[in-house]
């Protein structure tokens, strides 16, 4: 019951924290310095978090899930690993390519929104799986990682909106969608994998391949659009959506207050966890 009523809060946190960071653009100009930092914080807590944090913990459940009666070699849950974390990089591929082929000015507000909902869910089926693993400095670890990439997304959203003239009623709907998808998806997660339904058919843990599957994710946000898009130090206020047309050419890199911020992310999680006992 605790953990489920810690779950609750997050996701009422993340629900509430990304509706207001996606209206800071309706009301005020945040600095584009403040939200570069923030946005490369975010990047490297995505990088951390994956590496250090939801990896070695999904590959312990997969190995802790099982029952210890029943060692069955076609189960080993070895060739689930690498499996897991490909196809969770894939998914966010095929979902970025599906996005990008699709063209017309009415159809882009559309195809940013469901590009950074897709994400967003992803990143909600990672705090759910985290949550099953009654490891609380997980889970919070997960929860940061999410809220420093996730509100960044809901501000850059709301300014590209702006920018392609969507009504102001419109863009609350696209918010509201966005901001509602990882909560809602943390909880089917946590819910749906269960006490009862934490093993599959093949007696392999379920919350290790659900933390698996939203590394890879993980790293595909972090490594192929927030990364080298803050490194194209592109002025625009929509960096953060998953548009191919919106990243530029030309990169000059990141300064070395930026880069020590990111690699500070990126350990972040590891230091956090360092006194971690299974």
């Amino acid at each position: 019951m605790e953990e489920s009523t810690v779950l609750w809060m997050l996701s009422l946190v993340m629900l509430v924290g990304s509706c207001i960071a996606g209206s800071l653009p309706l009301v005020m100009n945040l600095s584009e310095d403040k939200l570069q930092l923030v946005s490369i914080l975010g990047a490297g807590l995505l990088v951390g978090t994956a590496l250090a944090v939801i990896i070695p913990e999904g590959i312990r459940a997969l190995f802790t899930g099982g029952s210890n009666n029943d060692q069955e070699v076609h189960s080993d849950p070895h060739s689930l690993i690498g499996i897991s974390l490909i196809l969770g990089f894939v998914f966010m591929l095929l979902v970025d390519q599906c996005s990008a082929r699709r063209s017309g000015v009415r159809e882009r507000s559309v195809t940013a929104t469901l590009g950074l909902v897709v994400h967003a869910a992803a990143d909600g089926v990672a705090l759910g799986a985290a949550a099953t693993t009654s490891q609380a400095d997980v889970e919070l670890i997960v929860f940061l990682a999410i809220m420093l990439h996730k509100a960044p997304a809901a501000f850059g959203l709301v300014s590209f909106l702006l920018h392609e003239g969507v009504d102001r009623k419109k863009i609350g709907r696209h918010l509201l969608v966005f901001s509602l998808a990882a909560p809602c998806l943390a909880l089917v997660t946590y819910f749906g994998i269960g006490k009862e339904g934490k093993e599959t058919l093949s007696n392999v843990n379920a919350t290790g391949v659900a933390m698996l599957f939203s590394a890879g994710t993980f790293l595909y946000v972090a490594t192929v659009h927030v990364l080298p898009e803050l490194m194209t130090r592109n002025s625009s206020n929509y960096t953060h959506l998953p548009i191919a047309e919106n990243v530029p050419a030309s990169s000059s890199g990141l300064k070395v207050k930026e880069i020590l911020v990111l690699v500070l992310g990126s350990f972040l999680p590891a230091l956090i966890t360092t006194g971690h006992h299974h």
